[in-house]
């Protein structure tokens, strides 16, 4: 299977590009002024290519996969409970970037401390229109008056798209992204793809619910609505369960836990964010233990956000 250069992937991926986010010149960053025009449609000129790049961590991740070199700090999940580095932030090493992290609610960033660290650019995804991922409305209005931020626009993407048009970014920071390692990934994700679909081809009739614990709520989650869950159901077969109940802006429907047996399935994709304490709070649910996956603890955990590369989410299908 080649999937990736199959013709209608590979236009896709070129349309993805475009929409993304690109530039007119100096795609290489071999020097002289930079140009890029983001997935808003923001058109950011800096006298030459960005030395000092500050980025959201799961992005941080993955411009690191694929050789980026300036990263100073970060922004968002970085380190675990256990005092590693965060999933979200797979393959960075926290103890060489500065964490910018502010101190309050989701979206937070310390701004004097970003300040300090003198960045030529900050750099994220978004899956909404104008909802940079972790940046408050407020706080992305005052970081971009301290430095140009880059968004790239996941909403409505495939995973292919979502991972090439981060590729394009690494490119115009000036990444080599034809290196034998960065082909590698492409390869392995490829192999970890076959293997994955291989499994599900095993399944037969049995079906996976996409899901995430709250104390009051159950999620299922809406795999046409994150680009890796609509890539396993669509591209590799997966028997991914498709609820009727989520709302146009949402990715997921929320149940009472009375309700947890609305749907049926026989494993149940658990969003990994949670650890081990969420995890224990499907033992609780008297409703939910009438569904195969709860009655039988059939869970497996699923790396809901993660470093949008080829690197990563070939050793994410591994696991699954």
């Amino acid at each position: 299977m080649n999937r990736r250069l199959g013709a209608a992937i590979a236009a896709a991926s070129l349309l993805s590009l475009a929409a993304c986010g690109s530039s007119s010149s100096n795609d290489d960053a071999s020097g002289g002024p930079w140009n890029y025009t983001d997935g808003r449609g923001e058109k950011i000129s800096l006298d030459a290519a960005p030395k000092k790049i500050v980025a959201q961590s799961s992005m941080a991740a993955a411009l690191n996969d694929l050789g980026v070199k300036g990263i100073v700090g970060t922004f968002g999940p970085l380190k675990g409970a256990d005092g590693g580095v965060d999933r979200q932030a797979d393959g960075l090493d926290p103890g060489k970037v500065t964490d910018v992290t502010g101190g309050g609610d989701y979206g937070d960033v310390n701004l004097e401390d970003l300040a300090g660290l003198n960045p030529d650019i900050v750099a994220t995804y978004q899956y909404l229109p104008d909802q940079p991922w972790y940046l408050s409305p407020e706080v992305a209005t005052e970081v971009n008056k301290l430095v140009p931020t880059a968004v790239i626009d996941f909403e409505g993407k495939t995973l292919i798209e979502t991972l090439d048009a981060v590729e394009a970014l690494a490119k115009k920071f000036g990444a080599d992204i034809k290196t034998s390692e960065v082909e590698k990934s492409h390869q392995d994700f490829e192999a970890a793809a076959d293997r994955l679909k291989s499994a599900g081809d095993k399944l037969g009739d049995r079906k996976i619910i996409a899901t995430s614990p709250s104390p009051d709520i159950f999620y299922v989650s809406d795999p046409h609505k994150s680009p890796d869950l609509s890539y396993y159901l669509e591209e590799l077969g997966l028997p991914i369960v498709e609820p009727k109940g989520v709302k146009k802006a949402d990715y997921f429907e929320a149940l009472s836990w009375e309700n947890a047996d609305k749907y049926d399935g026989e494993i149940a994709l658990y969003d990994a964010r949670v650890g081990a304490e969420g995890l224990k709070t499907y033992d609780k649910q008297p409703v939910w233990q009438k569904v195969e996956a709860g009655k039988n603890r059939a869970y497996v955990p699923w790396q809901s956000v993660a470093p949008p590369s080829y690197e990563a989410y070939a050793k994410i299908m591994n696991e699954i």
